[in-house]
């Protein structure tokens, strides 16, 4: 099943932005299962986060250049209660979070294809894209803002391949 896969979502959470929240391409990873009702805004409101496979960002249990496409969007708070919508649905960064957004960014650039794609969503909620951006050490090649408080960040990143050594002014 998944030497099949050319598409890997290492946080799919509820899988809320995908269209096909079943795409046979697709690999869904999260580091829970868990179905429950929690609060928003006085309103009960169901949550489902039924991965196809449960593991940790940091530590994905796959070949290096495995996929084709990563998608990558953890957690983003670093401020939130336990029992809080917010903690609930989307999961809240440790302590050290720029070790562990490092980590798993540096982690599914592994398993990434040579000249696959990384697309990394993000929201400035807490921690500011840029201050993000340093912290994994890599330019994204491009981005877009989106969301009603234009905090939601869509950041793609590519693989490039390594060169072999040669370059045009060898041959000259």
């Amino acid at each position: 099943m998944i030497e099949s896969k050319k598409i890997l979502d290492a946080c799919c959470g509820s899988r809320m932005f995908w269209f096909d929240k079943e795409h046979p391409e697709a690999l869904f990873c999260d580091n829970r299962k868990a179905e429950f009702v929690a609060m928003d805004r006085g309103k009960a409101r169901k949550i489902n986060i039924n991965p196809d496979m449960v593991c940790d960002y940091k530590n994905l249990p796959f070949d290096d250049e495995s996929f084709r496409l990563v998608v990558f969007d953890p957690p983003h708070l670093v401020r939130a209660g336990d029992k809080s919508y917010m903690q609930m649905k989307y999961g809240k960064l440790p302590c050290d979070w720029r070790a562990d957004l490092k980590a798993g960014f540096d982690e599914c650039m592994r398993v990434l294809a040579c000249d696959g794609v990384l697309i990394f969503k993000w929201s400035e909620v807490h921690i500011k894209t840029n201050e993000l951006i340093r912290v994994v050490e890599q330019q994204p090649l491009i981005g877009h803002i989106s969301g009603k408080a234009a905090n939601t960040h869509w950041l793609t990143f590519m693989k490039i391949a390594e060169t072999d050594g040669w370059s045009l002014e060898e041959e000259s």
